[in-house]
């Protein structure tokens, strides 16, 4: 084997294969830049729809992801890869990646089953596997909360499509309880009477169902009431912690 038939050989090779990786170069950037064009352009066409914030993420993940998959196949084919075996060594490949990574596999399915049974949304409070928080994310793979002090969780999907959970904002309308202790001896009737009025007072405090006060129960060192009364969702908290200390001043006059 001379020079000669070497420089032949490199010079066959080149003009038979050149302009093919070439080409295939080409529609790779192209296709790229094309890709990123239709994504943005599917995204916009979500925010002008009324389609589930949850599912706007998933569904540009997948348009993204189908069409890089199909400028992988268009480049191979340019290049003169048979795609029967490709595809069959993808195939052998994908089992073994599959059984490699059976824990993401699982978490894909847990994002497929929660997106299309919607426990839960972007922008739900919920608790689960020992968290709660509001739900910013519904990704392929996870989901992310924020706690109330800021925190972010990210949570597998495949074990919290699975797990039980809270959702603290399916409902308009949430009950409040309280637990208020008096003294033996203090007048019972007066102290149901205080409890009563102090939540027929406040606006936020729905009357149907109207609100509960009884004796709950004689502990050792107190008579303990039980209040319970129905607000709406976002007025929980304020209700609740603003009552404790209403109450606090009241019983002190």
């Amino acid at each position: 084997m001379n020079i000669d038939y070497i420089l032949e050989k490199t010079t066959e090779i080149a003009v038979t294969y050149a302009p093919k990786l070439v080409g295939a170069i080409l529609v790779w950037i192209v296709g790229g830049w094309v890709i990123k064009g239709l994504v943005k352009t599917f995204a916009k066409m979500l925010e002008k729809s009324k389609t589930d914030e949850s599912l706007k993420p998933f569904l540009k993940s997948i348009i993204n992801a189908a069409l890089r998959v199909m400028l992988v196949i268009s480049v191979l084919t340019m290049l003169g890869i048979e795609m029967t075996s490709f595809i069959a060594i993808l195939g052998a490949a994908g089992l073994a990646i599959g059984m490699a990574l059976s824990g993401t596999l699982q978490n894909f399915a847990g994002g497929v089953v929660i997106l299309v049974i919607k426990p839960f949304k972007v922008g739900d409070v919920i608790e689960t596997q020992g968290y709660i928080g509001t739900v910013k994310a519904i990704q392929i793979f996870h989901t992310t909360l924020t706690t109330a002090d800021n925190k972010t969780i990210i949570i597998p999907n495949g074990g919290l499509s699975s797990a039980s959970l809270t959702n603290y904002t399916t409902e308009e309308n949430r009950r409040v309880d309280w637990t208020f202790g008096i003294g033996y001896g203090d007048d019972v009737a007066k102290a149901k009477s205080i409890l009563l009025e102090l939540c027929n007072q406040d606006e936020r405090v729905l009357q149907d169902p109207a609100p509960f006060v009884a004796v709950s129960a004689l502990a050792d060192n107190s008579v303990n009431f039980t209040v319970r009364a129905w607000v709406k969702a976002s007025d929980l908290w304020a209700v609740f912690f603003e009552m404790n200390e209403k109450v606090y001043n009241e019983f002190n006059k």
